[in-house]
């Protein structure tokens, strides 16, 4: 299979293919470029219920095609996919499950909102538990919590499973949580929270709320967001979704003051 850059159709013949390696880009290209051929869907979809086990030596994860055929099918925004993605969040792969959530956030998926929730119900205390033989939480909760939000369905049982873990021993879950309600509800002191994350001493933190700032269009973080210590190319994405998801606030903060400083840091 030759390497370097490829077009369409060789990324359908390579998902075609019997070639985990070959199968893997490919999914990647045809959710990268966002493929409007007839074929990328179905196939894609053939992807996604592969199933292979991890291969350290090969420094391939578990279910690799299958994830990123699940990103993929994010990113090519047709709604036919929702059933197999909805299927797939009952996966016992975690790393898969958490490509779905993502996945069906992009779709805008109403239809996955009663399944994101049960995985959801047990809280914190179960959920949201480290697994004994690994860092990762039981759920893949920043991932499933940040798709509500997405989906922006929000019922009173939404809000209620998502309020618990704003209280998260991890920032990271804290912020994808107040992220989804300060989309949900639209309320200030989600937002606040969000921007008291921004002074966090972990970068990673920092860059994180960010990214849900950015998310959720709130507006008046774009001063937080120009001073907070992190790099100019995550600002710059942050304020993008200012740009992208913030209409409602022009008249407090125009497209065009963000624009300004977004060439400031340029």
């Amino acid at each position: 299979m030759s390497e370097g850059p490829i077009d369409e159709n060789e990324a359908l013949a390579r998902l075609r293919s019997g070639d985990p390696s070959a199968q893997y880009y490919a999914a990647w290209w045809l959710g990268r470029n966002r493929s409007r051929h007839p074929e990328a869907l179905p196939l894609l979809l053939t992807a996604l219920k592969q199933r292979r086990p991890r291969d350290p030596g090969a420094g391939v994860e578990e279910n690799a095609v299958a994830r990123n055929a699940a990103r993929a099918l994010g990113k090519l925004g047709d709604p036919g996919a929702v059933p197999e993605l909805l299927a797939a969040l009952d996966e016992p792969d975690d790393g898969l499950r958490e490509a779905v959530a993502r996945s069906l956030g992009e779709l805008r998926a109403e239809a996955a909102v009663p399944a994101l929730v049960q995985r959801l119900a047990s809280g914190p205390a179960v959920a949201g538990a480290p697994r004994q033989d690994s860092p990762r939480l039981q759920e893949p909760c920043e991932a499933l919590l940040e798709a509500l939000g997405e989906i922006g369905s929000g019922g009173e049982e939404v809000v209620a499973v998502i309020l618990p873990f704003t209280r998260h021993d991890r920032p990271l879950i804290r912020s994808a949580a107040c992220r989804a309600l300060l989309q949900l509800s639209g309320e200030a002191g989600w937002a606040d929270e969000l921007l008291a994350l921004l002074q966090h001493p972990q970068l990673q933190v920092r860059r994180a709320a960010l990214m849900d700032l950015g998310a959720s269009g709130w507006r008046p973080a774009l001063e937080s967001i120009r001073v907070t210590l992190a790099e100019n190319s995550l600002k710059l994405i942050a304020l993008r979704g200012l740009v992208e998801h913030g209409a409602h606030h022009e008249a407090e903060i125009s497209t065009a003051r963000v624009l300004e400083v977004m060439d400031a840091l340029l």
